[in-house]
């Protein structure tokens, strides 16, 4: 067995600093996760300090939070997951050589994702009942309203990240875990959008999961159903779902222009 080699080592670790250096992506990502969580728990935090009244109520509320906003992760992820296995297989120049049509493909992975989140998430919700005595389908009707709302907002964040990773290549894959938990904080996932600042609240009102999880907690603290809040979001997720599919079908049509799609694994 050879003796160490200080230089060795060195120069693998200069060669990672330069890989770190040369990704604005990788160095985003090293302060990124710790300040969305410091940021989601501050505003948690900031909700029951000032709202004492709904601590006995407060699992109720985180459970049924985490198992909705679980819904918008898994839809997400099923379809940019699903559509980056493509990518590594370099597979999908081989499925547009086929007559497949690029509406099609959105089409599939859209009911792949709705597959997988029924999956994962049903198992989630039926542990939860023994677990925890808690039952999600407490919410009543209004519960399949959040679900579409929460996973039509999945699939167009999942088309619009598969988008820019046919544009910018494999190096952006990381959005697609990145990006559900940028827009976390701003959705009152686990306290009330007015709990954030001032000038933060358009923009958290600007995305329809903020409308669904200000419905799940009036229907959870006041017993009963806000249809506004319903059709709000349903209204801005025809937006976000119509740019999605658009930017997807636009990033695709460039790189069928470039020839990249032969190469997408790289």
């Amino acid at each position: 067995m050879t003796a160490l080699s200080p230089q060795r080592i060195g120069a693998l670790v200069l060669r990672y600093l330069y890989l770190l250096r040369g990704s604005w992506i990788r160095v985003i990502e090293l302060a990124y996760w710790p300040t969305v969580q410091m940021v989601l728990w501050g505003f948690i935090t900031r909700y029951l300090a000032g709202h004492s009244d709904v601590l006995y109520q407060a699992s109720g509320l985180l459970l049924s939070g985490v198992l909705l906003w679980d819904i918008l992760f898994r839809s997400q992820l099923g379809v940019s997951v699903v559509f980056f296995e493509e990518l590594h297989s370099r597979n999908l120049g081989q499925l547009f050589i086929s007559p497949l049509q690029p509406i099609e493909l959105i089409l599939a992975l859209m009911l792949v994702s709705l597959a997988r989140t029924l999956l994962g998430v049903g198992v989630a919700v039926l542990l939860a009942m023994p677990f925890y005595g808690f039952n999600l389908f407490q919410l009543g009707p209004p519960l399949l309203g959040f679900f579409v709302n929460l996973l039509m907002l999945g699939w167009a964040i999942g088309l619009m990240v598969s988008a820019l990773v046919l544009r910018y290549g494999m190096g952006a894959e990381s959005i697609a875990w990145a990006a559900i938990f940028a827009i976390a904080p701003l959705c009152g996932i686990y306290y009330p959008v007015a709990t954030l600042p001032d000038w933060l609240q358009p923009l958290s009102w600007a995305l329809p999961a903020s409308h669904v999880f200000e419905g799940m907690r009036t229907v959870l603290l006041e017993h009963r159903f806000r249809l506004d809040f319903l059709l709000y979001a349903l209204a801005l997720n025809a937006v976000y779902l119509s740019l999605g599919a658009s930017l997807f079908l636009a990033a695709l049509h460039k790189a069928r222009e470039r020839g990249s799609l032969l190469q997408s694994g790289e």
